[in-house]
């Protein structure tokens, strides 16, 4: 198994990604929401293919003043457990270029394999949002990956108490 090409998404990749997005949510993101996220001069937004130019994944990922908003990570239902998230998160990771770059993310309490990849890059829970999905009401996980909780702690996440994780 060959790793995935990872290269910046485009507008004309859009129609993949929606498909894309519609097999993987129970409420998917609509174009618009996808066409404001790549307007964006800051964002970093990846896409994954494999075999020349069928798409696998995608990554979206905003910049709010020093803070990474990780939105959207999403890898075809066909394709997943082959390591596409982690060469997106990778690369993302790489593109950002900063160590100490502080970033979040919402993820459903009950997507374990999600957590457990998060968790592979550093990121930490540090909080809930409840009734965060509207398509069940489930709570969101709140996570940060920051220079603390890559050392164990959450002393320089917004909102926490410092300590141990």
């Amino acid at each position: 198994m060959t790793a995935p090409t990872i290269r910046r998404l485009t507008y004309a990749d859009l129609p993949q990604v929606v498909a894309i997005e519609r097999r993987s949510f129970p409420t998917p993101w609509s174009l618009a929401m996808f066409v404001l996220e790549l307007s964006k001069p800051a964002g970093v937004c990846l896409a994954a293919f494999e075999e020349g130019e069928t798409m696998v994944g995608y990554l979206i990922c905003s910049r709010y003043d020093t803070v990474w908003h990780l939105m959207n990570v999403s890898v075809d239902p066909s394709c997943r457990r082959r390591g596409i998230a982690s060469a997106l998160l990778t690369s993302l990771i790489e593109r950002i270029g900063d160590p100490m770059s502080q970033l979040t993310l919402e993820v459903r309490q009950s997507n374990a394999g999600a957590i457990a990849l998060y968790e592979r890059f550093g990121f930490r829970s540090a909080g809930v949002r409840r009734r965060y999905y509207q398509d069940n009401g489930e709570d969101a996980l709140i996570m940060w990956r920051t220079p603390a909780t890559l050392r164990g702690t959450l002393e320089d996440v917004p909102g926490t108490r410092a300590g141990a994780l």
